[in-house]
């Protein structure tokens, strides 16, 4: 069950000293913002519930393995430690998505020398309650309306395993192009990953979602730019 949502005015003092609490990204039907208090409780929550098929494996870093509680405390120390870590030149954002009130999984953009090479790398998860209704474009369209509008990037990275057609199909529509293919070790096995690379010129070409931000401007020195 999911708690009421939480009042994100309440972190008014979490944004004094670490402004990124009061960056919004908006789309038609999702809010993106990084979880604090409540929000990330439920953002773990969805993770322990479960984001794909015990079967199969779509990441590189085999993170859901374990149980639920253990997909919990992963999410909660990830989160964490992506604010602990940063720095302007190495940084993580690592964002819960919100869908009608409800958290539905994470969108991350992360990067390590932004301020010189614009680019940077995309990265989610979604709870297997809310696959298969086009969120999983929604919140990628968000994140790289961040980048390219909203901190110039000029290229955006994202990869997927070969056999993940649903991760391929939203980058295709997005508008990356292949990358080229590397081999990773998963679970003991060598796995083909596909990489894709989004430019600024194919970015403005695939624009379907509108997108809004609020809150961008006093984080601008923690992104390097």
């Amino acid at each position: 069950m999911f708690s009421p949502a939480p009042d994100w005015n309440d972190f008014a003092m979490s944004r004094r000293f670490w402004p990124l609490y009061g960056l919004r990204i908006t789309t038609p039907r999702l809010e993106l913002a990084l979880p604090d208090g409540d929000v990330l409780d439920e953002l773990a929550a969805v993770a322990a519930d479960g984001v794909h098929d015990e079967a199969s494996m779509p990441f590189s870093v085999p993170w859901t393995d374990g149980s639920p509680r253990d997909r919990a405390r992963a999410t909660f120390q990830h989160v964490l430690g992506t604010v602990a870590e940063w720095r302007p030149e190495k940084w993580t954002l690592s964002l819960a998505v919100r869908c009608g009130g409800k958290t539905v999984g994470r969108q991350d953009f992360m990067t390590d020398g932004f301020p010189v090479t614009r680019e940077g790398e995309t990265g989610s998860w979604l709870g297997l309650a809310h696959q298969g209704r086009g969120i999983g474009t929604e919140m990628r369209a968000a994140v790289l309306h961040l980048a390219f509008a909203g901190l110039g990037a000029r290229h955006v990275t994202s990869a997927a395993m070969t056999d993940n057609p649903r991760s391929l199909r939203v980058s295709e529509k997005l508008g990356y192009r292949p990358d080229g293919l590397l081999v990773e070790s998963v679970r003991g096995e060598a796995r083909t990953v596909l990489r894709l690379r989004l430019s600024r010129e194919d970015w403005e070409a695939h624009r379907t979602v509108p997108v809004e931000m609020a809150g961008l401007e006093p984080c601008r020195e923690l992104f390097g730019v």
